[in-house]
């Protein structure tokens, strides 16, 4: 067979349903067989840097890698959303189609070093120089994304090897890499009972999830443990689910992207940290202040991989290994010397996060400029549905939806990439997750900052029909920045004011449904009815900018603070 149909049927083999994508010269070829492979279905996207975004989403909520692929003038486009799954641990393969090989030194038309544009960003990087080649190479290419510490991986087809005719005699899949994390195994048994007794003896544990623990799927075990030592549990931005946020021992989201400051308080004061499946980012620590890593309490890690074992913090136990596995069997250790029974720092705890969060849904708008972000969360908290997977792009949406919505069961159901933090994720990114669950709603939340990026692939999410309920918050600049700049740097802003638009036409003009909210009074009712639209639906709310209302951003609100303007924390 040609090496076209070859590579469609290492698809196949590898159970891969959808490819995201767009066509180029370069790949014409691999289409030609494609046609009528109906296995594996493509989806024409408007922009390569929204298939990545798609795959990305797609990997994340399916718990398989994702797939897209590119022709070699847009090559270099997907690097946003490859360098999101590298720095997320995300399992993503791609295929960039290419000139012959060496047909770079002839100066051919949009050639360029793509191994090189990808080789920082990804796990692996590879050619395929003959189609016999290709069942070896995708078979590496799964194995790869999805072990150890998960992550992009990138395959090169110079266009002549889809034209290469071949008889493949290994023409088969490794089941085992079409999924992930594919092999479990635990941590050390003696490291694992110290880090049981440690956190056992301890006054004030804490335990803080990130993404490794949604990854692993390790959210049932989480609670086990937590349970069993009667351990208070938080979450990092990109971890939130990890743990029910309606559980008494939730201290919900900590850090700089989402903490409130009862929970950043409660992980400042812990004597033991228990890290699990978090890289010890600056997001999640604000900048290694919360705790300092000379502050002498005493650190706990919980990796699948040693590149992050210690790498911010001193340990005093290291633990490498899957997250379910080894939290199962630390809370199996548990277990056998008896439940650690429930104290008053539970309650306390309990307490102090419902009048927390009763204060800031209690709190008036006292900027009276646009509407009330904390409204906006406080809507969806009573009108999504429970099933619902919301997917938010970095900045005002990010902040609020982060900190406020309360996700009351476990699991991967709150998309952000606050890995890497690029604008313009939430609208492709929605795609990828209503394709990767054409059952469930999603909701999307973004800003006109990042609307600006792709908003082209609105076309996608209607031709597609996506179940998708797009929310735009709008304030006519890149409002993070603003911020960043009057309440962190001092001075004045500088390239973040753009034009207002009128978005609702562009909406209407891509087919959503478009629903604006004209009076305070009636954004709950606009919400609700948004949701219940079938197809995609767009709902234009106009906010304040995060410097005249700052949102739970620790460093910002001593800014406020000082300046006297209204925040949330």
């Amino acid at each position: 067979m040609r090496g076209s149909r070859l590579l469609l049927e290492m698809l196949k083999e590898y159970d891969v349903k959808v490819v995201f994508g767009l066509p180029g010269e370069t790949t014409l070829d691999w289409y030609r067989d494609w046609a009528d492979f109906l296995e594996v279905r493509h989806i024409v996207t408007r922009d390569e840097r929204s298939a990545s975004y798609m795959a990305e989403a797609y990997a994340r909520v399916t718990g398989r890698p994702g797939v897209f692929e590119m022709p070699s003038p847009g090559a270099a486009h997907g690097a946003p959303g490859v360098a999101e799954a590298f720095r997320g641990s995300v399992p993503v393969v791609f295929f960039t189609s290419d000139v012959p090989l060496n047909h770079d030194l002839r100066n051919t038309l949009s050639t360029l070093d793509q191994n090189s544009v990808y080789r920082g960003i990804c796990k692996e990087t590879l050619t395929i120089t003959t189609a016999e080649d290709i069942p070896f190479l995708v078979r590496r290419a799964f194995r790869v994304a999805t072990t150890g510490k998960p992550g992009p991986v990138h395959l090169k087809v110079p266009s002549p090897v889809y034209n290469e005719e071949c008889s493949p005699e290994d023409l088969f899949a490794q089941k085992d890499f079409s999924c992930y994390p594919p092999h479990r195994f635990t941590a050390d048994s003696a490291a694992m009972e110290k880090a049981v007794n440690l956190l056992a003896g301890a006054e004030k544990p804490v335990m803080v999830c990130g993404q490794g623990v949604l990854s692993s799927r390790a959210w049932d075990e989480v609670i086990c443990l937590a349970e069993a030592l009667q351990i208070p549990v938080g979450t990092t931005s990109t971890g939130k689910g990890a743990f029910p946020e309606e559980h008494p021992l939730s201290i919900r989201v900590v850090g700089a992207r989402g903490g409130l400051e009862f929970s950043n308080t409660i992980v400042q004061e812990a004597d033991v940290v228990f890290y699990v499946g978090s890289n010890t980012d600056s997001s999640g620590t604000d900048n290694w202040k919360l705790p300092a890593p000379g502050s002498g309490k005493r650190f706990v890690q919980l990796d699948v991989s040693g590149l992050e074992i210690g790498n911010n913090y001193p340990l005093d136990v290291v633990l490498i290994g899957d997250a379910a596995a080894t939290l199962s069997a630390m809370a199996a250790l548990a277990g056998s010397r008896g439940n650690k029974p429930g104290s008053s720092r539970q309650e306390d705890i309990r307490k102090l996060k419902e009048q927390e969060l009763e204060r800031i849904f209690g709190m008036e708008n006292t900027c009276r400029q646009g509407l009330f972000p904390v409204d906006i969360i406080r809507a969806l908290n009573i009108h999504a549905p429970e099933d619902a997977l919301f997917v938010i792009d970095p900045g005002v949406s990010s902040i609020y939806s982060t900190s406020l919505y309360t996700q009351k069961k476990p699991g991967r159901k709150f998309l952000s990439n606050y890995s890497v933090g690029a604008l313009g994720y939430a609208i492709p990114a929605s795609v990828g997750a209503a394709v990767a669950a054409p059952d469930r709603p999603v909701i999307a939340l973004s800003g006109d900052g990042s609307f600006g990026f792709n908003c082209g692939e609105l076309e996608t999410m209607c031709r597609l029909s996506c179940n998708i309920t797009f929310l735009l918050l709008k304030n006519d600049t890149f409002g993070w920045i603003r911020g960043e700049t009057l309440l962190a740097k001092g001075f004045a802003p500088f390239a973040t004011e753009f034009s207002s638009i009128d978005y609702l036409k562009i909406a209407e003009g891509f087919g959503l449904k478009p629903f604006a909210v004209e009076d305070p009074c009636s954004l709950e009712d606009t919400v609700k009815r948004a949701l219940a639209e079938p197809g995609p639906s767009f709902v234009l709310l106009e906010v304040t900018s995060q410097d005249k209302l700052v949102p739970p951003v620790p460093k910002w609100v001593e800014g406020a603070r000082s300046r006297n303007l209204p925040y949330i924390y």
